[in-house]
């Protein structure tokens, strides 16, 4: 069963490809996803990465957390499931200014 690793600290300019390749020195990568601000594209600084196996997994964490990237240091650890997201946003209803005209 293949475990998601969590990746911060990454450089704005990393790709995908390139985080692919950094991980894969440790297994097989099942995936590798550098996660971008939806309005501007631009890299956030983090990603996600799949490694096939557990062990797999547990070997990349050892070996790449506290490591540098381009003079940032990596922070490699099991992902959390994302919390599910409420509401949030928008406008409350209502409010009528002005007169009623009817």
């Amino acid at each position: 069963m293949s475990t998601k690793l969590y990746v911060g600290g990454l450089p704005y300019s990393v790709t995908e490809q390139q985080l692919n390749e950094l991980f894969a020195q440790q297994g097989t990568v099942s995936s590798a996803k550098v996660i971008t601000d939806k309005f501007t594209g631009q890299s956030r600084g983090f990603g996600f990465v799949e490694m096939s196996t557990e062990e797999e997994a547990k070997k990349a964490i050892s070996a790449l957390n506290g490591t540098q990237m381009d003079g940032r240091p990596l922070t490699v650890n099991e992902a959390k499931p994302q919390e599910k997201r409420t509401g949030g946003g928008g406008f409350g209803g209502g409010g009528g200014g002005g007169r009623n005209r009817f």
